[in-house]
């Protein structure tokens, strides 16, 4: 599986989501963008992934934060509000759980329902608003694949600041299921793509 990692800028539209599936047409089977990036473009989401034949899990508002995981044909398989139970999604013959924003630190894997779990997606909304937060998020990643036993993979936007900080840290990481870093993104936001097959990582 080809794993498209994107820290877009925020917008009201999904136009970087739709340029980066053009750019990397047949060549990505998931696409991951951050938390909120979808905003109120579902529908446009949906037929995003059908034309290009690429799953996308990210996150929406309506109005609040929802964690949302759409397949490649265009069905809405996991649409559910931030801090809820989160059942695992068989999505590209993977079962993902899904950890939105700050239910890394808050809820941890403790509401992601299921024991069959292949792969876990924790979509972020802005930047990190400290080195330490930085530090903290990273390491509660490491220990949750390591507990789990399942590779974990995280984005946030390029841009945008939490509430009234002066700080924002671009993140984009993956971890692997004995807690090792694939990649870890600071202050760097080009877009990753991850070959699981052959275990490679290549930048955009």
């Amino acid at each position: 599986m080809k794993i498209l990692i994107g820290q877009p800028k925020l917008e009201k539209s999904l136009t970087q989501l739709e340029a980066e599936l053009m750019n990397n047409q047949h060549a990505i089977d998931l696409a991951i963008y951050p938390e909120g990036y979808l905003n109120q473009n579902v529908k446009e989401a949906c037929a995003l992934a059908k034309a290009y034949d690429t799953a996308i899990i990210s996150g929406h508002k309506k109005p609040k934060d929802r964690a949302i995981i759409i397949n490649r044909v265009g069905e809405i398989k996991l649409d559910r509000a931030k801090y809820d139970e989160s059942p695992i999604v068989k999505v590209e013959g993977i079962h993902i759980g899904f950890i939105l924003c700050d239910e890394l630190v808050l809820q941890g894997r403790e509401k992601v329902q299921g024991k069959e779990l292949g792969l876990m997606i924790h979509p972020i909304g802005v930047g990190m608003f400290s080195e330490a937060q930085f530090e903290e998020w990273i390491n509660t990643a490491k220990k949750i694949a390591v507990q789990s036993q399942v590779m974990v993979i995280g984005t946030s936007h390029s841009d945008g600041a939490f509430k009234d900080s002066k700080i924002s840290i671009p993140i984009a990481y993956c971890i692997d299921s004995k807690g090792q870093e694939k990649f870890v993104l600071k202050n760097d936001t080009r877009t990753a793509i991850y070959n699981t097959e052959a275990d490679i990582v290549e930048y955009v």
